[in-house]
């Protein structure tokens, strides 16, 4: 494909609450063995996008770390590379990103000095799979200026998203950010199309007016004069912006199909990998329809939940509709229900965390209880 990609992956998203108090959204755990940010990379690389730039702001120390190889994604930089782009400090430039343009101007030597004709820009905390060479075509075939990637909203709360209202052309007629009262069930998956040269020319434009984000001051503000055309995304999507959000993800990956679509299903969701023993099931120890992470180790019972990597379960504990991140311990009598458990928590014998499914309770990381 004759694009580069980008992903915007500074977000702070205070509807995460404590989850995000020390790691950006985009590397959020996911199904036991993933980052957030692990699906739109691979997406990029399983559409022939040879060329991605990650751009980083707060919270960022656990994105660098998780990128510190580009193979496990395909991005040999023989082929064009993986750029991992954070906020700095220059005798022009004292400012940290304000807003997605701005995040995209401050690197825009990264569009300058490359090639290919087109960008595609995504978000880095949204679970998915998609082959965007189809929405590509789309793009050049329907002479748009810029396409944006769309589906229609089901479980999704309208007001947490941008609204999109289109004619019977798929034409972009008008678009609303988080509305207060939408005017159609259509929404923005935060994907875009846009020819390079473009998109230099927008950013040159709208930087100086003191215009620093990418859906209110070129999509919003362009949306008569440009060509803005949407592309209609008809499989599984869901976007962590919020604790319910980001639990359901997690208990989405204990259907077989969604699991399948991600792990079995080629072209693959790709990892940075552990290097860690397969987990341990101790005498006693019952599991049931769980995701349990390389190296972890497990007694007593555990059902409908997901676990991370190296979690020890204590005999007789009990955990339930729950998510478990890496080097957590659960010790012996415990329960857990309907919780979230950050890592390198310590429960200590005999405790009790119970939650509801509609508000899963948070135990931060580092905690001992």
């Amino acid at each position: 494909m004759k694009a580069i990609g980008i992903i915007l992956a500074g977000g702070n998203n205070e509807k995460l609450e404590l989850l995000t108090a020390n790691r950006a959204a985009a590397a959020m755990p996911i199904g036991s063995c993933y980052r957030a940010l692990d699906f739109t990379l691979s997406n990029m690389s399983n559409s022939g996008i040879n060329k991605v730039s990650v751009i980083t702001q707060y919270n960022s120390r656990s994105l660098h770390n998780h990128l510190t190889s580009a193979k496990w994604w395909n991005l040999g930089s023989k082929y064009g590379g993986l750029f991992v782009f954070s906020p700095y400090l220059s005798n022009n430039n004292s400012f940290w990103f304000r807003g997605t343009a701005d995040a995209i101007y401050q690197n825009l030597l990264f569009l300058t000095r490359s090639n290919e004709p087109y960008v595609i820009i995504g978000s880095g905390n949204s679970v998915y799979k998609m082959d965007y060479e189809e929405a590509f075509d789309f793009h050049v075939e329907s002479k748009a200026d810029i396409t944006i990637i769309t589906k229609e909203a089901q479980n999704e709360n309208l007001h947490d998203y941008g609204v999109v209202k289109i004619d019977e052309n798929n034409r972009l007629i008008d678009f609303e950010e988080k509305p207060i009262e939408p005017q159609s069930n259509i929404i923005s998956l935060g994907i875009y199309i846009i020819s390079r040269t473009l998109l230099i020319n927008l950013l040159e434009s709208i930087l100086p007016q003191g215009r620093y984000n990418f859906v209110e001051d070129i999509i919003v503000r362009y949306r008569k004069k440009l060509n803005i055309m949407t592309y209609k995304f008809n499989g599984y999507w869901k976007n962590i912006n919020c604790i319910k959000s980001y639990y359901d993800a997690n208990m989405d990956f204990l259907d077989k199909n969604i699991r399948d679509l991600f792990t079995k299903q080629y072209p693959f969701i790709e990892t940075k990998p552990r290097d860690e023993a397969p987990p341990k099931y101790n005498i006693g120890a019952k599991i049931k329809n769980c995701l349990i992470g390389s190296g972890s180790i497990m007694n007593g019972y555990a059902e409908h939940s997901v676990l991370f990597c190296k979690v020890f379960t204590g005999e007789n504990t009990s955990i339930k509709n729950s998510i478990v991140m890496d080097k957590s311990y659960i010790g012996n009598n415990c329960v857990v229900e309907n919780a979230i458990i950050d890592k390198e928590v310590i429960l200590s014998d005999g405790k009790k965390i119970i939650g509801s499914p509609d508000k899963p309770i948070i135990i931060s990381k580092n905690t001992v209880l």
